[in-house]
């Protein structure tokens, strides 16, 4: 599990798949009330909570993005509530309310902080016979998308983790504010130009 802290009040949490195996869930169990995933939330915002200073009290709205076979990214926002507002329980020191909402991905788009990266892992996807994939640039980051991960998507979403973490960004928003640098055949063509 990764946290990142995006503002003031909102959160990034990245859940592989084996994070979600490891604690017996599938992204799947987000959408049923089960116990195992209200238990897997409060430890998520506890943590977050003692790493970021944050207190996470009242209503917290979730954006769950799943992505495919890499696992799932989580944006928590903390709603701002004044002081009175805020129920009072003597059994308690705070309640969540949560409020979750979900969003799959057919593409899978990761994010690297320079051109470096991209080019080693052009090769690595090359030599274990993956191509494809489209290179864009938005704000000094490089993001690879791929779609149709064959023949082996946990191997090319492990080699991706591998050199870059994984975007929130929808692919629409890179087409339409950012660069795009290659188009369609990203892996192949780096891998000529370059090796």
């Amino acid at each position: 599990m990764r946290l990142e802290r995006l503002t003031y009040n909102k959160i990034k949490i990245f859940l592989t798949t084996d994070d979600l195996s490891d604690r017996g869930l599938s992204k799947e169990d987000i959408w049923k009330d089960s116990m195992k995933w209200n238990q897997l939330f409060h430890d998520m915002l506890e943590e977050a909570s003692d790493v970021f200073g944050l207190e996470i009290l009242g209503t917290v709205a979730v954006e769950v993005f799943s992505l495919q076979a890499q696992g799932m990214v989580m944006i928590v926002t903390v709603e701002e509530q004044e002081q009175d507002e805020l129920p009072f329980d003597d059994d308690d020191d705070g309640f969540i309310e949560m409020q979750v909402t979900m969003e799959g991905r057919e593409i899978i788009l990761f994010e690297f902080a320079n051109i470096e990266d991209v080019i080693q892992l052009s090769k690595r996807l090359y030599d274990a016979g993956i191509g494809g994939g489209s290179l864009y640039f938005l704000n000094d980051t490089y993001y690879l998308s791929m779609n149709g991960l064959q023949p082996d998507p946990d191997k090319t979403v492990s080699l991706l983790a591998e050199y870059g973490n994984p975007s929130i960004f929808s692919i629409h928003r890179l087409i339409e504010y950012g660069r795009e640098i290659i188009d369609e055949n990203a892996v192949d063509t780096m891998v000529y130009y370059f090796f």
